[in-house]
């Protein structure tokens, strides 16, 4: 505003000010004119009032602030003055353009404070005066110098205008109260809130100050019980010192685990952890450094309005502590938290501190996993790529330890689940693990190198580079599409190493062919030359000679035309065995699963498969016993004219224990060669097609090592092996020992009547061509001829051997049909199924079912 303009206010503001008072005169007063003294303080008023700044606090809006009034006016019952009003603001709002009042709220609103000012004001030294007659009071008022008697005066007067106590007068009761606040807080205070200031920063550097110490009795800093403070000063040094407590916690936490770092229980996750908290503390350090620059400046007093504000007091310390208090106090639980922990469980463990809803403290924990969880990531990569472990400090979710080749895949590296972090599941720990085994399965076993090729594509298609720090912290995915990527590449390349160059199927082949007396040929071959030797007692047979044997057998079979490598594997072993033990109980073939292969083919896969071999060979034994028996048997054995010369009891005698022999044959060879079609059909057969089916799916080792083990124990369970058929399993061999009883029966029986017949053939001698029929007959018609006495001997002889052979076969048979019995009731109680269709076999016909009902 010029110079001008300024003394026009002032001039109007001269005029206002003689025109009120003319109009209200003051009782007893003189007529008031510009150069009297009176005028001239009622002018100061009025200037001190048109000049203040205060603001109101309501909102610049014109229209809201004249719908007040108008309510207002309404409520009162004063509908007509309501109506005036918008009639006159509507013209006044509309009014634009030169001339107009550019600020309506402000005309509005400072009429609306003059019409409430005059119906507020309850004293008034004339009935007429509504404005300017309370500058009588004031001066009055202004009269004394007294701060009681302003007081007094006010109450007398019923002054409720609050002008004066928000003016800028610095005689008012506003600076007075200041001055008076001030001069209590000096009285209260030994000590400057400046020098607390600093020893809070100091505290919270974990340094003790003047005033503000460590007490170890307390786990605290506190204020010296000397110092006199205000209760609310001291509440407020003690929550701001918390920082310093928990920058205690931390920092020794990182210099403890600095200090110790070789040792085993810190290792590198933990050290990256102490560097990440280290980080986190140097932006403290930086906050309390410009924090000590600003306690460097005096607090202000409060109505020194022109001071700075560039300075740090208690209460605004508070507020730039909010921050660094939340990170500082999350430090602190997570350093008490992995005081005990390393690797990945302490990984994991921060991560949960990481599910939160702060996004602050989200974001904080995110850039301190990153830093934790670098030398764990390294060490995924290092194993998914390269198949190293370099686990100094066993950190790592997986554990290797030093075994033989064969050992290396099953029991070299395992998971240690509490080392394993909660943000890598089980599944992907599995493939991780499988992945690196996989990697070292082909250095150390197989002898290869051409798995580096699939590790570099599967990085290249995975988009990781083979560098360290290509992964972190919340690359989970990226994480998942280097594995699958590594593992479906490597795990090929594998199994292509295993079938082509290292013939796995073809050594399953022969394993079957050989070992589960699936190359029927051999078998039959071997058991004819072998059978001789192994009747003879164990401790008397020679290894060598059952190898040479086995030789033979191959070169007389279709055996000779299988790989050499594969025939080069088999071989005789004799089981360990005592004094009374037969070559057929100790005999065995064994094949040679060299490395790799004896990754499947271990010990214990390899002691299954004896176990199926011996009850295999006990199986094709019997057989071969009932063949042999069969043989004996043969009808042209019993045709002979030479027993037409006994008498005809023991020629029907024969006859019938020949029958019953022969009937305990077919029920015997009945039920072997049903149970032997079941074992070499439905067992071996179907579980080696179901075997071949899941080779050609099997996408990794574990698939084929899974595979294998189902075929193994699918044979050991359908052959009557397994643990829940050991009752079956003790029936079936005590009839097998039957059957081996009977063969011996049968060559018995056999024996003696070839002997009978040589006999009654010598007893009948062929007669002299020169003497006549008749002369013979009449000699042997004599009494005492040697030869009358020596058919009556024979047939005694024969009589009493038919008698005693059908005694032993009813015994035999009565047995037998005991134990067959006992095993077929057996069979529908088993869980397996295919144990029920082997009764549908044996019993086809329902023979037994119908000769035993009540089984």
């Amino acid at each position: 505003m010029e110079e001008e303009d300024q003394q026009k206010v002032a001039d109007l503001i001269k005029e206002l000010v003689l025109r009120l008072l003319s109009q209200n005169p003051i009782s007893g007063s003189q007529p008031l004119t510009s150069n009297s003294p009176a005028f001239q303080k009622y002018l100061r008023y009025a200037v001190r009032i048109l000049s203040a700044r205060l603001r109101s606090s309501i909102a610049p809006d014109s229209a809201a602030i004249a719908e007040s009034i108008k309510r207002r006016l309404a409520n009162q019952g004063k509908s007509s003055q309501a109506l005036t009003f918008s009639e006159l603001y509507t013209k006044f709002a509309s009014k634009t353009g030169p001339g107009s009042v550019d600020n309506k709220w402000a005309v509005l609103h400072l009429l609306d404070i003059i019409s409430e000012d005059r119906k507020n004001a309850s004293t008034q030294l004339d009935s007429s005066s509504v404005l300017l007659p309370n500058l009588a009071f004031n001066d009055a008022e202004l009269g004394n110098d007294s701060w009681v008697s302003r007081r007094k005066g006010g109450k007398e007067k019923g002054w409720s205008n609050g002008v004066l106590l928000v003016s800028k007068d610095p005689e008012n009761l506003r600076d007075i109260a200041f001055r008076e606040f001030v001069n209590l807080v000096k009285e209260e205070n030994e000590v400057k809130e400046e020098v607390l200031v600093r020893d809070v920063l100091y505290a919270c550097q974990g340094i003790d100050g003047n005033y503000v110490k460590f007490d170890a009795s307390s786990d605290g800093y506190v204020l010296l019980d000397s110092i006199k403070v205000p209760r609310a000063t001291g509440l407020m040094v003690r929550k701001l010192c918390e920082l310093g407590w928990l920058f205690r916690k931390v920092k020794g936490h990182i210099s403890e685990s600095m200090d110790r770092f070789p040792a085993e229980d810190v290792g590198t996750v933990g050290q990256a952890f102490c560097a990440a908290l280290q980080d986190e503390l140097s932006d403290y350090y930086k906050l309390l450094a410009v924090l000590e620059a600003q306690s460097l400046n005096p607090i202000p007093l409060v109505s020194d309005s022109a001071s700075s504000g560039n300075y740090l007091s208690l209460r605004r310390l508070s507020v730039w502590f909010a921050e660094p208090m939340v990170k500082m106090r999350l430090m602190a639980v997570l350093v008490d938290k992995c005081k005990v922990l390393k690797g990945g469980a302490m990984a994991g463990a921060i991560h949960l501190h990481a599910q939160h809803g702060d996004p602050m403290v989200q974001e904080f924990m995110k850039r301190l996993l990153r830093r934790v969880c670098s030398p764990l990531f390294e060490m995924v990569r290092s194993w998914v790529l390269e198949g190293e472990l370099e686990d100094i400090f066993a950190e790592f979710f997986i554990v290797g330890q030093p075994v033989k080749a064969e050992s290396l895949w099953r029991e070299g590296y395992m998971l240690h689940a509490g080392m394993l972090p909660s943000f890598i599941s089980q599944s992907l720990a599995q493939r991780i693990l499988r992945t690196g085994k996989s990697i070292n399965f082909l250095r150390v076993c197989c002898d290869d190198r051409f798995w580096a090729e699939a590790a570099t594509q599967a990085a290249a298609a995975a988009g990781t580079s083979t560098r360290r720090g290509g992964l972190g912290y919340g690359k989970t995915d990226a994480l998942e599409s280097l594995v699958d990527e590594a593992a479906k590449r490597i795990d090929k390349h594998l199994l292509d190493v295993i079938y082509n160059r290292y013939k796995f199927k073809e050594h399953c082949l022969a394993i079957k062919r050989y070992l589960l007396l699936g190359q029927g040929d051999f078998v039959q071959y071997l058991m004819d030359i072998v059978g001789p030797e192994l009747s003879e007692p164990a401790n008397t047979i020679s290894s060598f000679q059952l190898a040479g044997l086995l030789e033979t057998a191959i070169r007389a079979s279709n055996a000779q035309y299988d790989d050499p490598d594969i025939l080069d594997r088999l071989r005789v072993q004799m089981m360990p065995h005592g004094s009374g033990d037969r070559g057929w109980d100790v005999f065995s073939l064994e094949y040679d699963a060299r490395v790799p292969l004896d990754t499947v083919f271990t010990e214990s896969v390899m002691a299954k498969y004896l176990r199926i071999f011996n009850f295999l060979w006990k199986l094709r034994r019997v057989e071969h016993a009932l063949i042999g028996a069969w043989k004996t048997m043969k009808p042209n054995c019993i045709t002979s004219h030479s027993f037409n010369k006994l008498q005809h009891a023991v020629k029907l005698q024969l006859l019938s224990t020949l029958r019953r022999c022969q009937v305990l044959w077919d029920e015997m060879n009945h039920f072997v060669s049903n149970l032997q079609y079941y074992i070499m059909f439905e067992v071996l057969e179907v579980s080696w097609s179901t075997l071949s089916n899941e080779m050609e799916v099997a996408k990794d080792l574990d698939d084929l090592l899974a595979a294998h083990e189902k075929y193994l124990n699918s044979i050991v369970e359908k052959s009557l092996l397994g643990e829940r058929s050991q009752s079956l399993y003790k029936s079936l061999f005590v009839l097998f020992d039957l059957i081996l009883r009977f063969r011996s029966h049968a060559d018995r029986l056999y024996e003696g009547i070839h002997e009978l017949q040589a006999r009654t053939e010598t007893s009948l001698p062929s007669q002299d061509k020169s003497k006549s029929r008749k002369q013979v007959s009449d000699r042997s018609s004599e009494p005492g001829s040697w030869i009358s006495d020596g058919r009556k001997a024979l047939t005694q002889r024969t009589s009493e051997f038919l008698r005693n052979m059908g005694q032993d076969l009813d015994a035999i048979s009565k047995e037998y049909s005991l134990l067959l019995e006992n095993f077929i009731s057996q069979l529908p109680v088993q869980q397996h199924v295919d144990l029920k269709f082997l009764l549908f076999r044996l019993d086809f016909t329902e023979f037994y079912s119908r000769m035993h009902p009540s089984s």
